[in-house]
């Protein structure tokens, strides 16, 4: 299929596959995975709030009244906390080979002054990056069985201000905003070093970077349980029109990398005039694509987390022909590595 030729409206039977949420019980995530379920995909959707999910599940349901209802599974999971990653990591692998992994659950709106988590970060680190980074170590095997792909969430704010991460846990200087940036330049950088990484070890799985790009409540289906905003935020967003979308479009650019065969790994895809649009392949901040950075940021991952991703058994599970390439996408399991 032609780059330009993907619709986002229509996406391909995706009846034997399955993928995993984080933060899927509003936002972003609950429309990723609404677009992957209504697609035939069995969905784990992921939250840490159990009558959120519930809520979620009930609504996916509703609003695809002809997709199997059993196909969209729930699990509790707070990538805040290490315990319960490995918990619900436990969990997913007990259910077989991972076509997908979406690593969408973060903090927007960080705290006003710095927090830490019962594991000792900084709250908005934990949860966007480390829990993420645990998450996708966790899981590897399983998405290598299955030729998968794992995609990290970005965000065009690491243009704006490319913060250096060189203090990623904030103890000095820190500011709500520079909290958030520094994560998704964190998440940008691991997901291009875990390419990195899966390709020299010759992991059949593919690693992507995807933004959403200027995605708000107020210009998304009111949904009971999901999505409800306040008359002021409708009125604030819309006067905004030009330059935003939906979170159900903004979805798009992290479904698109989740399941188009066609995009390669270390590739970033967002919104095709950065803000708002149909899923475009783009070029990410300079910041994120340096090695150096990313280096720091991955032994942070493995100190902060004691996770260390199995690359020598993902790739042992599932080996790629030649050791230079995983595809994942809805054709991974039939297309040559």
């Amino acid at each position: 299929m032609a780059r330009d030729e993907w619709d986002p409206r229509t996406l391909p039977d995706l009846s034997a596959h399955s993928y995993l949420i984080t933060g899927a019980n509003a936002g972003l995530g609950f429309f990723a995975g609404e677009q992957l379920f209504r697609a035939g995909a069995r969905v784990i959707f992921t939250g840490r709030n159990p009558n959120r999910l519930a809520a979620a599940r009930a609504a996916v349901r509703r609003r695809t009244p002809d997709a199997d209802p059993e196909r969209a599974d729930t699990l509790l999971l707070d990538t805040s906390n290490l315990g319960s990653i490995r918990s619900a990591a436990a969990s997913v692998r007990g259910r077989g080979p991972l076509s997908g992994l979406l690593l969408n659950a973060g903090i927007v709106h960080p705290p006003k002054t710095r927090e830490a988590t019962v594991d000792g970060h900084e709250v908005v680190l934990a949860t966007n990056v480390l829990g993420h980074f645990a998450l996708a170590g966790e899981l590897l095997v399983r998405l290598a069985e299955a030729r998968g792909r794992m995609v990290w969430v970005g965000s065009m704010s690491t243009s704006l201000t490319p913060y250096d991460p060189v203090d990623p846990q904030l103890t000095t200087d820190y500011s709500p905003w520079r909290a958030y940036v520094q994560s998704k330049v964190a998440c940008t950088a691991l997901g291009f070093e875990a390419d990195r990484r899966l390709r020299a070890a010759g992991v059949p799985v593919s690693s992507v970077v995807a933004h959403p790009g200027y995605s708000t409540s107020g210009r998304t289906p009111g949904i009971v349980g999901v999505n409800a905003p306040r008359r002021l935020t409708r009125f604030a967003d819309n006067l905004q029109a030009p330059i935003t979308q939906s979170k159900e479009h903004g979805a798009w650019s992290l479904v698109r990398a989740l399941v188009d065969p066609d995009i390669e790994g270390g590739e970033f895809w967002g919104p095709r005039t950065v803000a708002r649009g149909e899923p475009r392949r783009q070029k990410a901040s300079r910041i994120t694509r340096d090695p150096a950075v990313a280096q720091r940021l991955w032994d942070l991952g493995e100190s902060a987390t004691g996770v260390q991703w199995p690359l020598a058994a993902a790739a042992a599970a599932n080996p790629a022909t030649d050791g230079s390439d995983a595809t994942g996408g809805v054709d991974g399991p039939e297309r040559a590595a």
